[in-house]
Formats: C-alpha cells, sequence, structure tokens
C-alpha cells in the first residue's frame, strides 16, 4: 500500500516536471519570423509539372469495380504576387480508362507561378454510370481529399501526387453510417 503511494507520488512530481519543461519557451510574439520554404524547387532541379494521380471505383457492397468515364476535379488555393489570396482554380482530370484509374496535370500556362501554390484537393466531379452515380465521402472525396505526399519524376520534371481510391455508390444501394 505504502509502495503504491509512493510510486504514484513519484509519477505525479514526473509528470507534472515534464509538463513544466515542456512549456518553456512558448513566450506570446505578436509578429514570428516564420521562413516560407520553396515549394516549386525541390533538390535543385526546377520542377516543370505537377501530377495528380488516383482511381474511382463503384461501391455497391456486394463488390467494388472500376468506373470508366468518370472524372475528378483538382481544386487549388493560391496567393497573389502580394502575398493575399487569389481565388480558387479547378481543373478537370482525364476520364478514367477501364481500371478507373485517372491523371491530371498542372503546367505553368494554367499556374503563374507553382511556389504560390497554397493547397490543393481533389473531388470527385462526374460518374457516367446510371447506376453508380452517388459519391461517397470515402477517403474524403465529397470533402476533398488533400494533396499532401508526392514523388519526384527527375526525367520528366513532374512532382507526383497520389491520392487514395475514391468510390461512388448506386442510387438504390443506402449509404453507409460516416459515408462508409
Amino acid at each position: 500500500m505504502a509502495l503504491t503511494r509512493s510510486i504514484f507520488a513519484i509519477s505525479i512530481l514526473v509528470l507534472s516536471m515534464m509538463a513544466i519543461t515542456s512549456a518553456c519557451g512558448y513566450e506570446y510574439d505578436p509578429n514570428p519570423y516564420v521562413e516560407k520554404p520553396e515549394q516549386a524547387e525541390i533538390e535543385g532541379l526546377h520542377y516543370t509539372r505537377l501530377g495528380i494521380q488516383g482511381l474511382i471505383f463503384c461501391n455497391s457492397r456486394s463488390k467494388i469495380t472500376p468506373i470508366e468515364g468518370a472524372v475528378a476535379r483538382i481544386t487549388c488555393l493560391a496567393n497573389d504576387e502580394h502575398g493575399y489570396e487569389a481565388a480558387p482554380f479547378s481543373i478537370l482530370s482525364d476520364a478514367t480508362d477501364a481500371k478507373g484509374y485517372f491523371f491530371a496535370t498542372l503546367s505553368p500556362s494554367e499556374v503563374e507561378n507553382f511556389s504560390r501554390l497554397k493547397e490543393c484537393k481533389a473531388f470527385l466531379e462526374l460518374s457516367p454510370s446510371k447506376t453508380c452515380n452517388v459519391p461517397t465521402n470515402i477517403n474524403n472525396w465529397t470533402a476533398g481529399a488533400l494533396l499532401s505526399s508526392y514523388r519526384t519524376l527527375n526525367k520528366s520534371k513532374m512532382i507526383l501526387f497520389s491520392v487514395p481510391p475514391f468510390f461512388y455508390r448506386s442510387n438504390s444501394t443506402k449509404a453507409y453510417p460516416n459515408g462508409y
């Protein structure tokens, strides 16, 4: 009993010391200087295109099948030359192939300067299927899937983003709770 109380007291003491130590150095500074990283130039090589790829499927509860001819929309927020938020702009992907694969590109002619891009999201835009055309929120397609991780393709000077697979459901299928 005494051993349990002393272990409890020591644990409380250690945790409170950790909390105090972790809070040090977080004083309020009204104008903190934060250096903005360069986004368009990675490892000294200037990339000329952004690519976005993904898959679109029909989820009919009994099976998952690719949708040929579906289209995704990529919407980006950017800053203007003065650092203020500019109006969002969107592009549409090519129609998906027979395996449900889509690909979209952003080139310098579409975006004045890649380093001004703040955030891009992918959305479901169109399903050509008459039986499977209700968007689901699996992997945030209706809310927008944030483009965050990428890989660089040095030969084609492209930054390639991959989004997780996304799904439509049929009109007759009842929605899953929470979009699943």
